[in-house]
């Protein structure tokens, strides 16, 4: 069994969340902050690094979604 723990984000965040993945294969806020940060994690493992310019493009990405401001 996985065990899991929470993360908080405001209410105004989950709301817009919620309109950006309607209509898309994420069924909650939590599936899209899950493939979000496997994502991340992936990429950095696999490029032991992230460069300025991914940094950036998810720094965007995460922007364009609600999560940072």
């Amino acid at each position: 069994m996985t065990d899991y723990t929470t993360v908080s984000i405001p209410k105004d965040l989950a709301d817009r969340v919620e309109d950006t993945i309607e209509g898309t294969s994420f069924s909650s806020t939590s599936d899209l902050v899950r493939f979000l940060l496997r994502s991340i994690v992936i990429q950095h493992q696999k490029q032991g690094k992230l460069t300025d310019a991914e940094f950036d493009e998810i720094t965007d990405q995460l922007e364009e979604l609600g999560y940072l401001e």
